[in-house]
């Protein structure tokens, strides 16, 4: 069983940072993309940032010149970074593990919320 152990959510004010991070075992790490989605109460969930094996790097337009998505190989762990962060950007973020081809991992989400 794989387990993405997240940590850094918590409440905000507008125009704050957040730093977000996720462990991963080291047998996946290395070969996965490894991402954040987030989901906003009443709303799907979306991606926020991929970053793959290969350093390429995806952002979704709302958080793009505020969120920097980064990995450690050494540590296995990707993190995060959440600047200028506005109401809008309330939600639960998950960190996702994603493969080549098979099967996808979660982890358990931790709540973000930005509010005066």
């Amino acid at each position: 069983q794989v387990q993405l152990v997240e940590s850094g959510g918590g409440l905000v004010q507008p125009g704050g940072s957040l730093r977000l991070s996720c462990a991963a075992p080291g047998s996946i790490f290395s070969m996965y993309a490894m991402g954040w989605y987030r989901q906003a109460q009443g709303k799907q969930r979306e991606l926020v940032a991929i970053k793959t094996s290969s350093g390429n790097t995806r952002y979704t337009d709302s958080v793009k010149g505020r969120f920097s998505i980064s990995r450690d190989n050494a540590k296995n762990t990707v993190a995060l970074q959440m600047n200028s962060l506005k109401p809008e950007d309330t939600a639960v973020y998950y960190c996702n593990a994603r493969p080549p081809s098979g099967k996808e991992y979660w982890g358990q989400g931790t709540q973000v919320t930005v509010s005066s």
